[in-house]
């Protein structure tokens, strides 16, 4: 089922967070029937450095073909502000879509852009915006690649004129809507009850950030259908990571902190490893090639 299918079914599809092909399995193992590239966890893997803009269009093609040769599961890419003007939008489209991309969000932030829950963002214009949408719907090859159109006006022109923005941009043929930062829970209700008829309706939550958190079920009832949990996988990570490392370097050992790892016997199980030998062994016997036919009569 597309996930195009799977939004016509009325229960929310609730999509965490992943930044690599590990993480997208441990999703895809978990359950979870979407998951959500964020463009802010590439940042913070990847680079080291916060969501300002820096990570390319390339390097998220990349990862967004890495993580489909690992799981089928459906996709939602974060794509920024499409990495420039509408013909970007339309080159940005193509290389998402071909590298396995479900759907593809994106924003009406200015370059460079910044996260949603940083401050100080600024916007191109609303008909400059609904234009890349439009191009982004063109140049997409199926339908079943869903244009998710972002507003950041709440934070910039304030929450009337997000409402106004996306309901533009579902003119321009949006499949999905995203008002990001919303700052109550009267806002939340707002946004489905005044858009909630004309498209399908994403809500982004951040621990920590500007948009109060709210459970799944909750947030299907008020009316959204794609509810994102893009960094929550970093911060745990990075939580971790952090105990981790202070453990090594006080103790010089992994032993006090050994119930928190897998050993490298579980790990090769989580990610296939037995399997992938066998596998690699069932052609050990089919790489001798066939002997070319000869000519007798010659």
């Amino acid at each position: 089922m597309s996930l195009k299918q799977r939004l016509t079914q009325g229960r929310p599809v609730v999509a965490p967070g992943i930044y690599d092909a590990l993480t997208a399995s441990l999703a895809a193992e978990a359950g979870f029937e979407a998951v959500y590239l964020s463009g802010a966890a590439i940042a913070y893997t990847r680079l080291g450095r916060p969501d300002i803009g820096l990570v390319s269009m390339s390097e998220v093609a990349e990862v967004i073909a890495l993580v489909r040769d690992r799981v089928p599961t459906a996709m939602i890419v974060d794509a920024d502000n499409g990495y420039g003007n509408a013909l970007n939008v339309q080159r940005t489209v193509r290389a998402f879509e071909r590298a396995g991309a479900s759907a593809i969000q994106i924003e009406d932030q200015t370059m460079p852009k910044r996260c949603g829950h940083l401050q100080d963002k600024s916007l191109i214009g609303a008909g400059e915006m609904a234009g890349k949408i439009r191009a982004a719907v063109d140049a997409r090859h199926s339908r079943d690649t869903l244009i998710i159109a972002r507003t950041d006006a709440v934070a910039v022109e304030g929450f009337d004129s997000a409402i106004d923005r996306a309901a533009l941009y579902a003119e321009a043929g949006a499949d999905v809507l995203f008002v990001e930062a919303p700052r109550s829970r009267q806002q939340l209700a707002a946004i489905t009850g005044a858009l909630g008829a004309s498209r399908p309706l994403l809500v982004n939550m951040v621990e920590g950030g500007d948009t109060p958190l709210a459970s799944a079920e909750e947030l299907g009832a008020l009316g959204f259908s794609i509810v994102i949990f893009p960094g929550g996988i970093v911060r745990a990570l990075a939580h971790t990571a952090r105990d981790y490392y202070r453990s090594l370097r006080r103790h010089g050992t992994n032993e006090p902190f050994r119930e928190r790892m897998f050993d490298f016997t579980a790990l090769n199980a989580l990610i296939g490893t037995p399997e992938m030998l066998e596998r690699g062994r069932s052609y050990e016997d089919a790489t001798a090639a066939p002997k070319p036919a000869t000519d007798d009569a010659a």
